[in-house]
Order: structure tokens, then C-alpha cells, then sequence
């Protein structure tokens, strides 16, 4: 994948945070993932779109009102690295991290997410 392609499924993979619409959300997903695709970081590992929507969702409800955004967006060959950040508009973040990701046929197949400072 070209650089412009990774930063527009990057910028699609934060979106799918912040959608609160869960149909609209799950359609979001299945763009951004493979079917089979698995999403790691330390409070959880889904296997799957459906489990990442319900960890989605879940998380939701302790980020009320927050933003996700990303940050500047490192790729080479099949793999991805951003950093990412999430908190009220215009104000300090509440969580900030990091994000490597691999892509298989121009979406993503596994992602890892890291916490800063957990």
C-alpha cells in the first residue's frame, strides 16, 4: 500500500472510535478490517469484527464526549505505526498510545495497541 492509502485507512480506523451509530460503525469496520482481522492491546485481544465493535462500544461509554485523533503515520512494507490520543475537543488527553498494525489486501488484518505509561 502506497503511504496516502495507509494514512486514509488510518484516519478510517480512528473514525470507526469515534462513531457512536452501531450499524454505521460495524459497516466502518468491515471496510477497515479482514473478516478475521484481531485487535490486541492490554485490556483486551477480539478476534473478529464483531468482538472489536462490542470492545468498541464498550469503550465508548468510558470516553463520553472524548475525540479520538492520531498522530503521525510511519509505514513500510505491510505495517503500520501511528500514535493516537483521546480527550475532550480542545482540551488535554485523557489516554494517549500507540497502534502497529499489518494489512493483508488493503485493510487491516492485526492490530496491536499500546497504552502510554500502562
Amino acid at each position: 500500500m502506497d503511504n496516502s492509502a495507509v494514512t486514509e485507512l488510518v484516519e478510517k480506523y480512528i473514525a470507526v472510535w469515534n462513531e457512536s451509530d452501531d450499524r454505521v460503525r460495524r459497516a466502518m469496520l468491515d471496510e477497515v478490517f479482514t473478516p478475521d482481522g484481531v485487535y490486541v492491546d492490554p485490556m483486551v485481544e477480539a478476534d473478529g469484527t464483531a468482538a472489536l465493535d462490542t470492545y468498541i462500544s464498550d469503550s465508548q461509554k468510558n470516553f463520553g464526549g472524548m475525540l479520538f485523533t492520531h498522530g503521525a503515520v510511519l509505514t513500510h512494507h505491510d505495517a503500520v505505526h501511528f500514535s493516537w490520543e483521546v480527550g475532550p475537543t480542545g482540551g488535554a488527553p485523557a489516554v494517549t498510545g500507540y497502534d502497529v498494525a499489518f494489512f493483508e489486501g488493503g485493510r487491516i488484518s492485526r492490530l496491536y495497541g499500546f497504552f502510554n505509561g500502562f
